[in-house]
């Protein structure tokens, strides 16, 4: 015979559990590394990681930095959620680092950049602006933006036309209409439940929502782009469907060069799962 604890036992330990999650949340899942250990590991590779963060219109934005600064400039931009770690191996990768200054960024709020304040497209675009701006440095610059980070690399080039020579889109969210409804997502934003949430996935979870409408006018940036592009996507991603990446390709009327690369099988993790390729594309960016 199963034996079953009493009614009031089992209350307790339901409420200890909730209340050890609700400490515990905002402390898990996070997706970022210290500067500390991040400069030890790169240490052990003989790579000197500059870490900085820097305040803009108010705001303190974190990121890393390997390479000199006199030359071209590889800007990495993650998705959500993540951080500036998401492109790791790009910045220990010797054959980039000989041709490029490499940078990857903490999106604001995420990784030490403000964690878990969340903004719409359009406020983060503003930021990041700044920052680009900030770098430039009379040579070439391509962003490089993987999921949430290609419409905002797309907004990007639009904003710094006179500095920005080129896009790499990594499964990139660009088309409205591909977007789930996923009404569940206010519930989780305007409501105590917020709290639940772990982690990174806190600011994630409303950016994403916001999204829904910043799609809309990321449309009129893609047919403002001038510069070349390059769009990397997974026939088999469920999180970001292939019909973006042909909705890109149908937009940018004005680009000088759109080169679309569909990689057979991948899902949506192809910045890892197929880093030789876009390593290659990489390699091969106009230099002067």
């Amino acid at each position: 015979m199963r034996k079953y604890l009493p009614f009031s036992h089992a209350r307790l330990i339901a409420l200890l559990f909730f209340t050890a999650w609700l400490l515990l949340a905002q402390g898990c899942m996070m997706f970022r590394l210290t500067d500390k250990k991040a400069k030890a590991a790169f240490e052990k590779l003989g790579i000197n990681l500059y870490t900085r963060t820097v305040q803009l219109n108010g705001f303190n934005l974190h990121y890393v930095q390997v390479g000199k600064d006199s030359l071209p400039t590889l800007v990495f931009i993650h998705g959500s959620p993540g951080s500036w770690s998401a492109f790791e191996q790009y910045l220990k990768d010797k054959d980039l680092q000989a041709r490029f200054r490499l940078i990857s960024v903490d999106r604001p709020g995420f990784g030490y950049s403000e964690f878990g304040v969340a903004m719409n497209l359009e406020d983060q675009a503003a930021l990041l602006s700044a920052f680009i701006q900030s770098i430039e440095n009379a040579q070439k610059l391509y962003l490089i933006g993987h999921s949430l980070g290609g419409p905002l690399a797309v907004k990007l080039g639009i904003q710094n036309k006179g500095i920005v020579s080129g896009l790499v889109l990594l499964a990139a969210a660009v088309d409205p209409k591909e977007e789930k409804p996923e009404k569940w997502r206010p519930v989780l934003i305007y409501t105590p439940l917020r709290f639940l949430v772990p982690g990174a996935f806190r600011p994630s979870n409303e950016e994403l929502w916001y999204l829904k409408k910043d799609l809309y006018s990321v449309k009129t940036d893609l047919n403002g782009i001038t510069c070349p592009v390059w769009v990397f996507q997974g026939n088999k991603d469920s999180f970001v469907p292939p019909g973006n990446a042909h909705y890109a390709q149908k937009q940018l009327l004005h680009s000088s060069s759109v080169s679309m690369h569909f990689l057979p099988g991948a899902n949506h993790f192809i910045p890892w799962t197929h880093y030789q390729e876009i390593k290659k594309v990489l390699l091969e960016l106009p230099y002067h």
